[in-house]
């Protein structure tokens, strides 16, 4: 299969899946609507979804490094949609916190065995991996959207609308499945590791992709509810700041992939988590409106490392890039999810705002790591596509090109 067409049905399907990861934040204004939960109750419907999904995350990714296993792509597909879908139909807390949690074991059986998969079919391209993971970018941005459209419209007996994604996520795995069966054997299935493991840096490179988890988990919680008192809106402006925080996803993990051609993934790593101090104490303080332009620099800021950690974690790990991918790819989502009752207890003890101060110095931490971070050596098998990549990027943006 030509790697354009295998990384858009890839992409595509990252969308459908990552969509129940935005949506489980996105049904937490609705669960204390509906429901009346407080904070920290709400916040542990997040904790659900991604503790069994931490837990489980390495489990699957040693799977995928001890043999390919690409039917759990539309079977995990399907299991984090059904989880989503049926949350909203019981009054029961505790079958809302296991229909959740099936859900995150969805997303953690299907995060380590797709990015093994699109590093094949992206043959070691910076930019093929950016569209990889714009796929995921996009399903967050999609779910609070999805979810109120759904949810506003009949409220959380309407849940089991939300499998669609998955179903239509499942069905467009089907022509990868195909091609890795009929690829001749190393080239759809396993892949000869060369290079030495890293764990040094790479450990490293996992503690920064926790502080990035905690801030954008905790903010995907309670931006939100945060958004609604700083603006003094009601719904709509809650929904508008989450939209945002995932929609800004996107364009940070487009600008990450450029930006990596131009200079080595390291630095535009680091000054990305720089900048992204300042963005995050703005949505922590500014009132009014403005918030929304902080949510989106916060977003641009915690994605452009994106698809760049998850290329330097298979890099510093080339023999084992199942477990690689599984904890660059599920743990910026699902780690980040245990911090969050502890925000939301902090918040009704005292207020939101105070709660989300600390996440402030999160994006330092990431930087602290990264910065005597090596840039790792390139598998000898990816250096020519990256180099083809670099050369396309260069061309297409030179004046001679351009004219």
């Amino acid at each position: 299969m030509p790697r354009n067409k295998s990384i858009v049905l890839l992409s595509v399907g990252h969308a459908c899946v990552d969509v129940y990861q935005g949506a489980v934040a996105a049904l937490v204004p609705f669960f204390v609507a509906e429901r009346a939960y407080t904070y920290a109750a709400a916040s542990g419907i997040v904790l659900a979804a991604g503790l069994l999904s931490s837990v489980a995350q390495p489990f699957f990714g040693a799977l995928t490094d001890r043999r390919p296993v690409p039917w759990l792509l539309p079977v995990s597909t399907v299991l984090g949609g059904l989880g989503v879908a049926l949350s909203g139909i019981s009054g029961s807390y505790a079958l809302t916190l296991l229909f959740v949690a099936l859900s995150g074991i969805g997303v953690a059986a299907y995060h380590p065995e797709s990015a093994r998969v699109a590093r094949v079919a992206a043959a070691g391209s910076h930019s093929s991996m950016g569209w990889f993971s714009l796929g995921g970018n996009v399903g967050f941005a999609a779910a609070p959207l999805l979810v109120t459209v759904v949810i506003a419209t009949g409220g959380l007996r309407f849940s089991p609308l939300l499998i669609l994604p998955a179903l239509v996520g499942s069905v467009l795995t089907l022509p990868i499945l195909r091609a890795l069966e009929q690829a001749p054997r190393g080239e759809g299935g396993e892949e000869a590791a060369d290079g030495r493991d890293d764990w040094a840096s790479f450990v490293r490179l996992s503690l920064a992709v926790v502080c990035r988890s905690i801030v954008f988990v905790g903010l995907s919680t309670f931006v939100a509810l945060h958004a609604r008192q700083q603006t003094g809106g009601g719904t709509a402006a809650g929904t508008a700041a989450l939209f945002v925080l995932y929609l800004g996803g996107a364009v940070g993990t487009l600008v990450g992939s450029r930006l990596a051609h131009r200079w080595d993934r390291v630095t535009v790593v680091r000054m990305s988590y720089l900048i992204t101090v300042g963005a995050v104490a703005g949505v922590v303080f500014v009132p009014g409106p403005a918030i929304h332009l902080f949510v989106a620099l916060t977003s641009i800021g915690l994605y452009v490392p994106f698809s760049l950690q998850v290329t330097l974690a298979q890099d510093y790990l080339p023999t084992r890039v199942g477990t690689a991918g599984g904890i660059t790819l599920g743990l910026t989502v699902s780690v980040g999810g245990l911090t969050s009752p502890l925000i939301g207890t902090v918040a009704d003890a005292t207020s939101l705002r105070t709660a989300l101060m600390p996440l402030i110095l999160m994006p330092a931490v990431s930087w602290l790591l990264f910065r005597t971070l090596p840039e790792p050596a390139v598998p000898k098998r990816l250096l020519g596509n990256r180099n083809e990549d670099a050369a396309r990027t260069t061309t297409a943006g030179s004046p001679e090109t351009s004219r």
